[in-house]
């Protein structure tokens, strides 16, 4: 909480630590104490993962937040000593995101645009949501945390609090205006209650959007589109950074637009683009 990381975040290592401190008390939650923590029994917690069959990512999360812990506990006199630089784990898999591509986000947006012409509130708010997720590359979480004053029209730009509570101002095309424009003079309106105040997306009862139902309305629209993979709100992320450096973009830039602490992670979204392009050069090339 400190560190401004997500609830989500934050909830995942205090499980963590929980699970850490139950594991050396022989599963008896009673008897966790601090003061048990050594290498040994770091070492055994991060094995009972593994043969749960734990994926490399989350016994990366754990491990991490051991280290975070046990350094915390350290400082505060609470171990002797530190146990948690000497413990190893395997690195996460960094696997290629899935992406669309430039025609099927294209007729992504066509399936929203023809359930939002039929004027129904909650097919306009799904129009603005993919418009906006694809047209910014933002996260699901910071889509819903937008309100109405974050959207700026004669710019054509939001203002977006992001991870670390880092805000940054993001821009959106033509379309994404014409999606927003829409849904806040004529869907929002018929959603609005006193759960709204002054949340821009707003779920079926007018509270603010969940992200869940982001993801739901994502993947209905995504699947609208025939030969299409099954992708969510972070499918379109990772295909706006994808089609902005085909497009020409710089990694900064891009770093920039996604919001992403350092260049490593935006780094990424080239692998994919290489990917891309050898893969055509493999379907087209007459020597390839």
């Amino acid at each position: 909480m400190e560190r401004g990381l997500s609830p989500h975040t934050v909830r995942a290592y205090l499980g963590d630590v929980v699970a850490l401190l139950v594991h050396l008390a022989g599963g008896t939650p009673d008897n966790a104490t601090v003061e048990a923590i050594d290498l040994p029994g770091l070492r055994s917690w991060l094995a009972s993962q593994h043969s749960a069959g734990a994926s490399r990512t989350t016994m990366a999360r754990r491990a991490a937040s051991a280290r975070t812990f046990t350094a915390w506990a350290s400082r505060n006199d609470l171990l002797a000593a530190d146990p948690g630089p000497r413990l190893s784990a395997p690195r996460p898999h960094r696997t290629l995101p899935a992406v669309l591509r430039p025609d099927q986000a294209g007729a992504a947006m066509a399936v929203a645009e023809v359930g939002a012409e039929q004027g129904d509130p909650v097919a306009l708010r799904d129009q603005a949501v993919v418009e906006l997720l694809y047209a910014t590359g933002v996260r699901v979480a910071e889509l819903c945390g937008l309100d109405l004053d974050d959207v700026d029209y004669s710019q054509r730009v939001i203002r977006v609090l992001g991870k670390g509570s880092r805000e940054r101002t993001v821009p959106f095309g033509v379309p994404a205006e014409r999606a927003v424009r829409r849904w806040v003079e004529y869907g929002r309106s018929a959603l609005v209650s006193d759960r709204s105040q002054r949340a821009l997306l707003l779920g079926a009862r007018g509270g603010r959007l969940d992200p869940r139902t982001a993801r739901r309305v994502v993947h209905d629209v995504v699947g609208a589109v025939p030969e299409t993979a099954d992708t969510g709100p972070h499918g379109l992320r990772h295909s706006a950074a994808t089609h902005l450096l085909e497009g020409g973009a710089d990694l900064r830039t891009v770093q920039e637009l996604l919001g992403h602490a350092t260049l490593a992670t935006t780094q990424l979204y080239t692998h994919v683009t290489v990917e891309r392009l050898k893969a055509i050069h493999d379907r087209t090339h007459p020597r390839s």
